[in-house]
């Protein structure tokens, strides 16, 4: 198991050496108080400017190990926008992916909870989780832990791991979306502060595909979704397996405290393979958002007895992005409450969830392409910390849309930037079908010179730019995909790989030329996105050949990191 330079990989010591696994003499003890901050709003309001990102480097031909990456975004450091330090991990092939914390401010109130430590970072490929000391040099992490996929299949019979999350009981909890065969199964893996393997989560229950998962204490909630089969979507993409029922369409929800699956929920077509899942940053609030990949709608879930989202249940009113005028027109909504998708407004013992499309987003008409009609494939969704803003990612369609949710059942379009997508790469072979009227809105957008720098400040269009955007003489490629924003909602950072087998598919240009971050400022009042012409990490130039850079992190907690109770 070699070391690659840049950094030193130890052997993993004990980074906790306790006998309990909720506890540790690395705490915050002497800050009377957890990691992290003590609400939302308390970080929005009083969170400090983000000085470094830590962003995974994926190797796509798995000839090197992938490896982390720290990026200086301190404005006024000489290093401003550059990689400071590289960290390889120790094996060939893993797909570093996405990334969560041992400890954040979820165990704010606990003074005895571990420092913010560890940057969890789990594999996708070959099922290990590292955990990266961030803490010591922030500057420079250290490897410090790892679970190994053989204790990880034996113990708790996981692998194809995704999303991290902390448990205020000092647990790691990490989502997996395979069995140890390597079979779809959809569970949770529980590991201590050293990442030695506790076990599964809950013991009996699987759900056919897993992904992505949130948690919501204070509503005793949490809730689940769906990818697909990982023996297909590690190949790359075949339209025929959504039909074979390869990949998934429903929402689970769960009892936190005795982790009870309580409600499988289908989202139906309008809900193909829902990814990225968030509640509410308010801990009180059981409702949220979920994104549904493949048939590109934004999907409001939310608990019916909830009284603050009950009453919107039969009517909701539905946002199209598509929208030139950005007008909205209440319609009745596809209400799914039950895996029979039977509409109900009243919550009962064991159907008290429900959810429906509040963005939708239609596929567009294309020439050129493999099919006859361009999905915009949601691959990432946001919320702000003081919960105002949604932001959506569509990483084939190749804008980033920005909502006005203060009104969770009724978001309103604030905001659109193009930073590329399959009609701007593909060099006039990929055409939109467009109406009359289509193409004066987008003539409009072209003259006020929205296309690249200010998004929808004035009227929106969804008929894709013809060429990407420029940032600083290099041209964006492939489209936007994973995003994190400031604690204040001010900075939109993007990068644009979305998994490396689906990357080799839709823009090979990501293979062979590597990814790239780029910043998009906010406008918190009015609403509006303007990409930073300055600003930009190109992965193309890395000193030993072009990699792909994915999920983006703050040391000291994000907009995806953090949860509250």
């Amino acid at each position: 198991m070699p070391a690659i330079s840049e950094s030193s990989t130890p052997s993993p010591p004990d980074l906790f050496p306790v006998s309990s696994s909720t506890s540790s003499p690395k705490s915050c003890a002497r800050c009377k108080h957890g990691p992290g901050y003590a609400t939302p709003l308390d970080a929005f309001r009083k969170g400090p400017r983000e000085e470094l990102l830590y962003i995974p480097a994926i190797v796509p031909d798995k000839s090197r190990p992938d490896y982390l990456v720290t990026v200086d975004v301190n404005p006024s450091n000489p290093t401003y926008g550059q990689i400071i330090h590289r960290l390889p991990m120790p094996y060939l092939g893993d797909e570093l992916h996405h990334s969560g914390w041992n400890s954040c401010s979820s165990c704010f109130l606990d003074p005895s909870a571990p420092a913010r430590r560890l940057l969890v970072l789990p594999t996708l490929n070959s099922g290990r989780v590292y955990g990266v000391d961030v803490l010591s040099d922030p500057r420079a992490p250290t490897l410090a832990a790892v679970a190994e996929p053989e204790a990880i299949r034996k113990v708790a019979g996981q692998s194809y791991l995704h999303t991290s999350h902390c448990e205020p009981g000092g647990h790691v909890m990490v989502s997996s979306l395979g069995n140890a065969e390597g079979e779809p199964a959809g569970t949770f893996l529980l590991l201590d502060q050293n990442l030695q393997v506790v076990g599964p989560w809950n013991e009996s229950e699987r759900t056919p595909f897993g992904y992505d998962f949130w948690y919501q204490p204070r509503v005793d909630a949490m809730v689940s979704s769906e990818w697909g089969d990982p023996r297909k979507f590690s190949c790359g993409f075949d339209p025929a397996d959504v039909a074979d029922g390869k990949y998934g369409s429903r929402l689970t929800f769960w009892e936190w405290r005795s982790k009870r699956r309580i409600q499988d929920l289908d989202l139906g077509k309008e809900g193909l393979i829902p990814l990225e899942v968030r509640f509410l940053h308010e801990p009180s609030e059981a409702q949220g958002f979920v994104g549904a990949a493949l048939s590109s709608n934004v999907f409001r879930f939310h608990r019916l007895d909830n009284p603050a989202a009950a009453a919107a249940t039969a009517a909701a009113t539905v946002v199209s992005s598509d929208d030139d005028k950005r007008s909205t027109s209440t319609t009745t909504s596809t209400t799914t409450s039950t895996t029979t998708s039977t509409p109900t407004s009243t919550a009962t013992a064991t159907q008290p969830w429900a959810a429906e499309v509040v963005v939708r987003q239609e596929w567009q008409k294309v020439e050129g392409w493999v099919l006859p009609e361009l999905p915009p494939l949601i691959t990432d969704i946001l919320l702000s910390l003081d919960d105002k803003y949604l932001y959506v990612s569509n990483w084939l369609r190749g804008d980033i849309v920005q909502y006005d949710v203060s009104d969770p059942t009724r978001p309103k379009l604030a905001g659109r930037i193009w930073l590329g997508g399959v009609v701007a790469q593909s060099a006039g072979k990929v055409t939109v079908v467009v109406q009359e009227d289509d193409k004066a809105a987008a003539a409009a957008d072209e003259e006020e010179g929205s296309r690249n720098f200010k998004g929808a400040d004035s009227a929106a269009s969804s008929i894709p730019p013809s060429t990407p955007p420029e940032v600083k003489g290099t041209s964006l490629r492939g489209g936007p995909q994973m995003i994190q924003l400031s604690l204040d909602g001010k900075r939109l950072y993007v990068t644009n790989s979305l998994y490396s087998a689906w990357d080799r598919q839709f823009y090979p240009d990501l293979i062979t030329s590597g990814g790239h971050l780029v910043l998009v400022h906010v406008d918190t009042e009015n609403g509006g996105l303007t990409l930073d012409p300055d600003f930009i990490v190109d992965f193309g130039k890395e000193p030993e050949g072009p990699v792909l850079a994915h999920e983006i992190r703050y040391p000291g907690g994000d907009c995806s990191s953090d949860i509250w109770i």
